[in-house]
């Protein structure tokens, strides 16, 4: 097997996790996940932050206008005058712990969408996927063999599901089984690559 790599050097943090074990392949990925999950993620903190703003001004635009707030409390009508807003603390609370999911939504899509992606190297054994900020080591068993490859020659993306998952429920069915994906984003000569990857899981199903 010809082995592949980029001609970005390997840090020598890595090089030490590897510890002169041989490499069918080394890439840089360009991104840590699909552009499309950044921005599936971005969408959906904004909906959630727009929608309790609305929540928000239809709270405390009366009472901004100098305007007596009503509401219904365990089925009674509770008024709040100006400049009291001792009985909204705790409605204001919660709609508070909720903007903060929005903003963590938020933030975790940016990042998603700006992080640098990890090292991907591929051993006999194993794939180590590293970063500066972190390690893992998948044994090629540990995947299921069903990959996809998109992208051009010089941009790539590898999906390869491993054998792990977790049961989803669905509203108009019963509930299905997804696995665990891996991305390899945004990487030269991904065909390549991805034939490597498949003849390490098919020679490691076989010897299993």
């Amino acid at each position: 097997m010809d082995a592949f790599s980029q001609s970005l050097p390997q840090p020598p943090e890595l090089l030490n996790v590897l510890n002169g074990e041989s490499q069918d392949f080394a890439v840089k990925a360009q991104k840590s996940c699909p552009v499309s999950q950044a921005v599936t993620l971005i969408i959906f903190g904004l909906f959630w932050s727009g929608m309790l703003s609305f929540f928000l001004v239809g709270i405390l635009g009366p009472f901004i206008q100098g305007q007596p707030i009503h509401y219904k409390s365990n089925g009674v009508m509770v008024t709040v005058p100006p400049g009291h807003l001792g009985p909204m603390i705790v409605p204001l609370i919660i709609v508070g712990v909720f903007s903060l999911i929005g903003i963590a939504m938020l933030a975790g899509g940016f990042n998603m969408l700006f992080a640098p992606g990890p090292w991907f190297v591929g051993t006999p054994t194993r794939l180590v996927v590293w970063s500066p900020k972190s390690l893992q080591t998948i044994n090629w068993g540990d995947f299921d063999g069903a990959m996809n490859v998109t992208g051009g020659p010089d941009n790539g993306t590898i999906t390869i599901e491993k054998c792990s998952g977790r049961m989803v429920s669905s509203n108009n069915g019963p509930s299905r089984y997804v696995p665990d994906k891996l991305y390899i984003v945004g990487i030269p000569n991904a065909m390549a690559i991805e034939e490597m990857c498949r003849k390490r899981i098919n020679d490691h199903t076989k010897n299993s």
